[in-house]
């Protein structure tokens, strides 16, 4: 039986409030929707969900409000079979994350943080004992800076490894930050922002992916969508097909990639197949509405995965 390490993700955790449309209005338009619905969401929650799911170990830190939203949110992760008994109830409203979805089924999404605000250096500290418990910390940026990078600091003293999801990019970020991260996982936007630079060829997203590799990251990951992934490191750029398909949502499409990335590596897969274990579950995931409700689980993404290699493969000799 393969050994799951133990995933600790640390990150937000929001009620997403989804409005349907044809098309995005421009600046001082108005448009009708076609529907209005509420999903558990957050980026950390929604890679949480993702990582326990597709069969990980795994335990969550974050602050939800004493409120409806929040108790929904923690027994939605729950039966997904993450481990809530930490995350913190905390004075302000639960996180809200309001997402509009085109017809094309592209997303803009507007997020009120709420009681995210209070995943801070404290409650962290308080919260140690998780720290040494787990094996991979994953994070994202929708909790305050000085926590996230509490953290990072504090699970490398501990010899563990380190992910993160660089998501919303930040406008400023410690260079001494880049040398304690084993993988950052960014979109092109994001990686950009990040590396800086303009364009998104792959040959573009490579030259600033190197950059990051000269800062000190180990590996640098970049979703592209339909275009794949693309791994930067020491050793080189390998780029990993996308599973083509028709997108609904594209909300939790990141947050499903990264949350099936650390699976695969907690269960000793080695880059390449964790790549394409991600870029399978993520092309379930954009064929579905809503965030965490997308998600697949761990058999329908063996089966899509071992049918789409067999494909290529079998292209391959043709």
């Amino acid at each position: 039986m393969t050994l799951k390490q133990k995933i600790l993700v640390v990150g937000s955790l929001n009620m997403d409030m989804v409005i349907d449309m044809v098309q995005m209005p421009a600046v001082g338009e108005t448009v009708l929707g076609s529907s209005l619905t509420y999903n558990p969401g957050g980026k950390g929650a929604n890679q949480a969900c993702a990582a326990a799911r597709l069969g990980g170990n795994v335990k969550m830190l974050g602050c939800v409000g004493n409120d409806e939203f929040g108790e929904l949110l923690k027994k939605n992760l729950s039966r997904c079979g993450v481990d809530v008994s930490d995350i913190k109830t905390g004075s302000k409203n639960t996180g809200l994350a309001c997402i509009y979805v085109d017809s094309q089924g592209n997303n803009s999404i507007v997020v009120i943080p709420g009681a995210n605000l209070e995943c801070d250096v404290e409650y962290l500290k308080a919260c140690d004992k998780a720290f040494q418990e787990c094996d991979y910390l994953i994070l994202q940026m929708e909790i305050p800076k000085e926590a996230i990078y509490y953290a990072i600091n504090r699970a490398k003293e501990l010899s563990k490894t380190v992910i993160l999801n660089p998501a919303p990019a930040p406008d400023e970020f410690p260079e001494d930050i880049f040398q304690k991260l084993d993988y950052i996982t960014p979109n092109g936007t994001e990686l950009l922002k990040l590396g800086g630079g303009s364009g998104n060829t792959i040959e573009k997203y490579t030259q600033v992916a190197r950059k990051l590799v000269d800062k000190g990251v180990k590996n640098v990951l970049v979703t592209m969508g339909e275009k794949g992934a693309l791994l930067v490191s020491e050793k080189g750029a390998e780029i990993f097909p996308a599973r083509k398909v028709t997108p609904i949502d594209t909300t939790a499409a990141g947050d499903c990639f990264n949350g099936a990335f650390l699976v695969a590596l907690s269960e000793g897969m080695d880059h390449n197949k964790a790549v394409m274990f991600a870029n399978a579950a993520s092309s379930i995931a954009v064929t579905r509405n809503g965030a965490q409700a997308s998600i697949p689980d761990r058999n329908e993404t063996d089966e899509v995965l071992e049918d789409w290699i067999y494909k290529i493969s079998k292209t391959s000799f043709e």
